[in-house]
């Protein structure tokens, strides 16, 4: 799955993914690789990108929206910093 993480200011992150865990306003949920279309809003929270099955990357994130859509996740947020 490919995925975008934007901000106001800069594309963050594109890259090829297994899969992502993102913080909802609801709940935290996780998007994997041929996720059903989905559009979804983020609360503030860390965000983990599963690079593959056994490597990942953390992001602390403002807030936003998650679109995904054929096979691609973009995530739109106020602000992400990388741990």
């Amino acid at each position: 799955m490919l995925l975008e993480i934007l901000t106001p200011e800069k594309k963050l992150y594109t890259g090829e993914v297994y899969g992502i865990q993102l913080p909802g306003t609801d709940g935290s949920f996780e998007v994997l690789d041929r996720h059903a279309p989905l559009i979804a809003a983020l609360g503030k929270g860390k965000m983990k990108v599963l690079k593959d099955k056994s490597h990942t990357q953390l992001f602390t994130i403002e807030g936003g929206f998650v679109e995904v859509l054929n096979n691609k996740a973009t995530v739109l947020v106020e602000g992400a910093t990388a741990l």
